[in-house]
């Protein structure tokens, strides 16, 4: 990799980084967060969900606008609104500003999300498209191993408030890195859409049965890791004990699985096809999911037999994230920005579902965690199997 493209490959890596470190960074805080603002549990883990929708929404809009002023623009728009959002965070007074900002935060950062992939489907072909993926996994993926490890530390030190602090800084640091470094890749002979080309194109693309196929495949086994993401903290702090800065570690041992798969899937590309590849990982997923929720309603093994099939299902993710979102951008280079758009608002859209659906069922168990994600697991492996194979 020449010495140009690394700096390119680590400026992707950290605009997918978005999601995980806003999200992951504060996960250690989240009981705090609900003592500090007199507010229950599901309503906390409401900030978490607003959060999914917004990077569902938000998506959505810029996905247009990339394919019609280019990938640079509007990622500059979109992260100074989410530095404005993480300082408001930092200042919220009770918890419905904090789940409006959050809301917020979202709106601005997912713009990072839709601007790196549709500037690897700029570059790259369907196979070198899907390696491309893997290789911004191993960079994202330091974010879930370090972002709640920090959040947790800066919890202790400082307090909740800080985090969103040091989140602020993190966005002002991506702006000025893709200032300096980020070309603008969109093809020039890229259409230019309007409000009504951008409407139709996503129409069309709702229609086709493979791009859905990928988008669910990947969207839904995601969603069990966002429900992973809602119901760890209280699953590992409240029911089990785990102290909060302990949280960070078992939460970066499965963000090691997940990477280390993304390296393993990026060496078998050499010789297996992405379809392939995703098709078995989608068959793990639903096994692994399968048993954590049989785990969780048995409550055999407590907490250390849970961790099995829970490292299991958040490794196979390295094998479907990176080969389903190439399986779906494969056919649009002309609408690089509106696919990539689409395919994060939908997959997040069930992401923020299966967040809700955690928090809505919490009964002080494991069992509402375990039984989504085997949910999910099992629909992802479905949708593969009857949309993009048949």
């Amino acid at each position: 990799m020449t010495p140009k493209r690394l700096r390119v490959t680590l400026v992707l890596g950290a605009l997918t980084a978005f999601a995980p470190m806003s999200i992951d960074m504060y996960l250690p805080a989240l009981p705090d967060i609900g003592r500090s603002l007199d507010a229950d549990a599901a309503s906390v883990q409401l900030t978490l969900s607003a959060f999914f929708i917004g990077l569902a929404l938000g998506q959505a809009v810029y996905g247009p606008l990339a394919d019609r002023f280019g990938r640079k623009g509007p990622l500059y728009f979109g992260l100074v609104v989410y530095i404005a959002a993480s300082i408001g965070c930092a200042l919220a007074s009770d918890i419905d500003a904090l789940i409006g900002l959050r809301l917020m935060q979202a709106l601005g950062g997912c713009v990072g999300i839709v601007v790196a992939r549709a500037v690897v489907r700029d570059l790259y072909g369907h196979q070198e498209s899907a390696r491309m993926f893997s290789v911004l996994m191993l960079v994202m993926g330091v974010a879930p191993i370090l972002a709640p490890l920090l959040g947790g530390y800066v919890l202790i030190w400082f307090g909740w408030r800080a985090i969103f602090w040091v989140l602020a800084l993190f966005g002002l640091s991506c702006m000025l890195a893709a200032a300096l470094i980020l070309p603008e890749t969109r093809p020039a002979h890229t259409i230019k859409p309007n409000l009504f080309s951008a409407i139709s194109g996503y129409g069309r693309l709702l229609i086709d049965r493979r791009f859905i196929g990928y988008t669910l495949a990947g969207g839904l086994a995601q969603a069990g890791l966002f429900a992973y993401i809602s119901g760890s903290p209280f699953v590992f702090i409240e029911v089990f004990g785990v102290p909060a800065h302990h949280y960070g570690w078992l939460f970066g041992m499965n963000a090691v699985g997940l990477i280390g798969a993304s390296q393993v899937n990026r060496r078998l590309l050499a010789r297996r096809s992405p379809d392939e590849l995703l098709r078995r990982a989608n068959l793990v997923n639903a096994l692994f999911g399968i048993a954590l929720a049989g785990i969780a309603f048995s409550g055999f093994g407590g907490l250390p037999m849970l961790l099995v099939p829970l490292f299991g299902y958040i490794t196979a993710l390295g094998f479907t994230f990176p080969n389903a979102a190439a399986g779906a951008l494969a056919p649009f280079g002309d609408r690089a920005g509106s696919a990539s758009a689409l395919l994060g608002s939908v997959q997040f859209t069930i992401a923020a579902v299966a967040g809700a659906a955690v928090g809505l069922l919490h009964d002080d168990t494991a069992v509402p965690m375990a039984a989504v994600i085997g949910m999910c697991g099992a629909a992802a492996f479905a949708s593969h199997r009857l949309l993009v194979r048949a």
